[in-house]
């Protein structure tokens, strides 16, 4: 369990109202539990939804559900007062462990998800739940269970808007930041490992968790020489793992000094402060992405076999309940770039052409470097023009 601070509120004053066929009055809560068990992009675009509570109960205790490797994702969000953690296969004991500890322990609770054990740990952990629902009989004790629920899409609604519309069964605002935020010494972190290097920067993301959203490693190579061209020091992101970290730096190593390699260097908050001081960024549908595009960086997101109205980079400044983007074609949105794979097919809304995470996708492997430099040109005039 990690701690993100001390909860201190004062005695309700005011009531909010649940919507729907069931609408009750009941006192403001005094604590909250969002669940958002899932990946760790996930998390980050359950945040509009975080903040949106935090906004509307000041006061209350607020603590949020995750899994112990997506964590890092609240660790400096300054909304949240703890996160407790689960594993994401428990042992019986540890599930047992947590069920106690959740029981009724919250006047209110949110699932980011609609799975079973989401759910689940929603409806135990307080006396009024608020949750997604998918259709079909097999979730209907869930339509039971919780206080107010609305249908899950998975095709034609934006992850951020699927959170908000719990927001507004709770009767609250929407806040529609997606923020991760960073610590001081997430800031030191970085000034010290790019020393004094005054050169405009563009962020590099190469290598993504899964095969099926990589972009071809020449093409890569072509960006990056010719960002390092302009004058720009290219700074490559990563993870540590060993394949990460080696795709990366076979791409880096073509560079020379233009090239800096932070695969495995940065914690995610460190990489958001990275970001936030970029000029470009380009990336596939990764974690990385989102939080370029939440932090007002220029992006360009390759996108191949995903769905860009529900995974598309919520753009800085974007407000409203329909998606940024739509399913098909290229598009820029605010400081989103967005460009799609060239295959006819493209959104499969599958896991590459061999069906399965670690295979490639034809669409994004034959995505030509110069559209993506063009780009990458249009966006860096933008913000030299911006400057000036």
């Amino acid at each position: 369990m990690q701690h993100a601070g001390i909860a201190t509120y004062k005695p309700p004053v005011v009531t909010f109202r649940f919507k729907g066929p069931r609408a009750v009055i009941i006192p403001t809560p005094r604590s909250v539990l969002v669940v958002a068990t899932h990946r760790l992009g996930d998390v980050l675009l359950a945040t509009p939804l975080i903040r949106s509570v935090r906004a509307a109960f000041p006061s209350a205790k607020l603590d949020v559900l995750v899994f112990p490797d997506t964590a890092c994702v609240l660790e400096a969000n300054g909304d949240i007062n703890e996160i407790v953690t689960i594993a994401r296969r428990p042992s019986l004991r540890e599930h047992l462990g947590l069920l106690g500890m959740l029981w009724k322990k919250y006047d209110l609770s949110f699932s980011t998800d609609p799975g079973d054990r989401p759910t689940f740990y929603a409806c135990v952990s307080a006396r009024r739940r608020i949750g997604c629902v998918a259709p079909g009989a097999k979730h209907a004790w869930k339509r039971r269970w919780l206080s107010q629920f609305t249908a899950f899409d998975d095709l034609d609604t934006h992850t951020v808007t699927m959170n908000l519309r719990l927001a507004d069964l709770a009767g609250i605002p929407r806040a529609y930041e997606v923020r991760l935020g960073f610590h001081p010494r997430d800031a030191e972190r970085v000034d010290t490992l790019l020393g004094d290097d005054a050169r405009p920067r563009a962020v590099l993301h190469v290598s993504p968790k899964f095969e099926y959203k990589a972009w071809h490693r020449a093409n890569w190579i072509e960006l990056a020489r010719w960002l390092a061209g302009q004058g720009l020091a290219v700074i490559f992101t990563g993870g540590d793992d060993a394949d990460e970290r080696a795709a990366v730096a076979a791409v880096c190593a073509t560079l020379g000094t233009a090239g800096i390699n932070l695969a495995g260097k940065l914690s995610l908050p460190q990489v958001a402060c990275l970001l936030e001081r970029a000029q470009l960024f380009v990336g596939p549908d990764t974690v990385a992405t989102h939080l370029a595009a939440a932090a007002g960086t220029p992006t360009i997101a390759l996108f191949g076999p995903s769905n860009p109205v529900k995974w598309g980079p919520w753009p800085r400044k974007w407000q409203a309940d329909s998606s940024p983007f739509a399913r098909h074609t290229s598009q820029r949105v605010g400081n989103v770039w967005l460009l799609q794979g060239v295959k006819p097919c493209v959104p499969c809304m599958l896991e590459g052409c061999d069906r399965h995470i670690n295979s490639a996708s034809a669409c994004l492997k034959e995505l030509p470097a110069t559209r993506v430099i063009d780009a990458a040109r249009q966006l860096l005039l933008e913000n030299d023009d911006n400057r000036h």
